[in-house]
């Protein structure tokens, strides 16, 4: 016969702890109780006083207390015996093992883990790292009009039978980027994603694994090269120059080419069609397929930029979007375009590890797209973003004198060259005690590089950014590393 406790000795160590932040009182009790049971203070076979004497223990009404029993009833941790009261009616759990200091990640994991760039973090005068979003020139009343169109829409609709996406939204996409980007693209060609590091995961997924070849422009997009990196695949650099990325520098076989042919990141340089046409002569050459990150199209400064890689050769290029840089990051709306049975496979495959993006932001993205307030919007962006960095070029020209900035044509970001002797580590100390933020390059390359720093000016207003340029000045105005 089970031991009776009606007079409990461990009453008085049973206390409600503080409450977690949204936590009701009837969940407060009932975690209180529950981890009393597990943890041994309440062994198996314990019988709990009486429901009012408990309650005015633990310093709550007699209805919550009956309500978090009912609770751990449910759960099986007490059973309720009428007469002969509630009894405790598991035992408790095994004492947690003491921390390891490892957790038995995955060779996946680890390479990821591997491949991420930490931001330094910290509070400065002037921001110039890049990544930063702009939220006044986001196209905020457009989009939540669109938004609130759709809303109704998008909540009647059941689930998304379309793993491409809705298709109004991709015959939108198809017609945006076949008129103002050169592609040559249709509907079933397309398939949306939360973003271009979502679409670079499921390409490198079905086509890398150990033992196949990738390539990258270096420096480049640190994410595009972690995310091909952690299939296992060799990751190999390839050197870009004034001209960006070097055809004769690629490697005889490859599976994937990862490259930034209309501004070079994070450089800016635009490849020319010598170049262009060498990389699709080697992609057919070697069966590889080119993926085209065309992140800085839509925010590209001269009147139009230059025409996708894909329109030339659909067969071998993945096309790779995204409008979270244009529109706002809180949409997570992107897209890849690539040949039908590309697009099958990865159509296939997505339900494994991923969902369609949100139809709600999809419907509302073909509304923007189709109505034209995408492309009002775009023209009033470029002319904002192209004043800004004239702005920062002036004062760099003014404050640094016999520097020599690579302002990208295309983009939210400067590219700065280091004199000759320079280190970024010592260029970003000297400008962190001026109060001014950088980005380096370094986290970009993959293998030796001339050194530099990167200056995002979207976000920042021309006042700050003249500031910002004259605090380097002060910074580096010895000219010496």
């Amino acid at each position: 016969m089970s031991p009776d406790h009606s007079v409990p000795g461990w009453l008085d160590a049973l206390t409600l702890p503080p409450a977690q932040p949204g936590e009701t009182r009837h969940a407060q009790v009932t975690r209180t109780l529950r981890t009393a049971i597990t943890r041994g203070l309440l062994p198996e076979g314990t019988r709990l006083p009486g429901h009012r004497r408990l309650a005015e223990h633990l310093g709550v009404a007699r209805n919550t207390l009956v309500d978090a029993l009912a609770q751990l009833e449910l759960e099986g941790y007490v059973q309720a015996q009428g007469r002969s009261g509630t009894r405790v009616s598991v035992p408790a759990h095994a004492p947690p093992a003491p921390p390891t200091g490892a957790l038995p990640l995955s060779a996946w994991a680890q390479r990821a883990l591997a491949g991420q760039v930490e931001d330094a973090g910290g509070e400065y005068l002037v921001d110039f790292r890049v990544g930063q979003p702009v939220p006044e020139l986001y196209p905020e009343a457009a989009w939540t009009q669109a938004l609130a169109r759709r809303a109704a829409q998008a909540l009647r609709a059941g689930p998304p039978d379309d793993p491409l996406g809705p298709l109004e939204t991709r015959r939108a996409l198809a017609a945006h980027l076949n008129a103002e980007r050169g592609a040559q693209v249709t509907p079933d060609m397309i398939l949306l994603t939360g973003g271009t590091q979502g679409a670079l995961d499921a390409l490198a997924r079905v086509f890398l694994e150990p033992g196949r070849v990738a390539a990258v422009e270096d420096p480049t997009y640190p994410g595009a090269r972690a995310a091909l990196a952690a299939t296992g695949a060799q990751v190999q650099p390839v050197p870009v120059d004034e001209q960006g990325v070097r055809p004769d520098r690629l490697p005889t076989q490859a599976t994937l080419l990862y490259v930034t042919p209309g501004c070079q990141y994070p450089t800016g340089a635009a490849l020319p069609a010598t170049r262009r046409q060498a990389l699709i002569t080697w992609a057919r050459g070697s069966g590889a397929f080119i993926l085209e990150d065309d992140y800085a199209a839509d925010l590209y400064h001269a009147a139009r930029p230059p025409a996708v890689l894909q329109g030339v050769a659909p067969d071998r290029v993945i096309l790779l979007g995204s409008f979270s840089k244009s529109l706002a990051p809180v949409t997570r709306s992107g897209f890849l375009a690539a040949p039908p049975d590309v697009v099958r496979v990865l159509a296939a495959t997505r339900p494994l590890t991923d969902r369609v993006p949100g139809r709600l932001d999809a419907l509302a993205l073909a509304d923007v797209l189709g109505s034209g307030a995408y492309s009002r919007h775009l023209r009033r962006a470029r002319t904002a973003l192209t004043h800004r960095r004239d702005v920062l070029v002036q004062a760099l020209a003014e404050h640094l004198p016999g520097w020599t900035p690579h302002p990208a044509p295309g983009g939210l970001h400067l590219y700065l060259p280091l004199p000759t002797g320079w280190t970024e580590p010592r260029a970003l100390n000297g400008a962190a005690r001026q109060g001014v933020a950088l980005s380096p390059v370094a986290p970009l390359a993959q293998g030796p590089h001339a050194p530099a720093v990167l200056l995002g000016y979207a976000h920042l207003n021309p006042e700050q950014l003249r500031g910002g340029a004259a605090r380097l000045g002060r910074a580096w105005q010895d000219g010496r590393p």
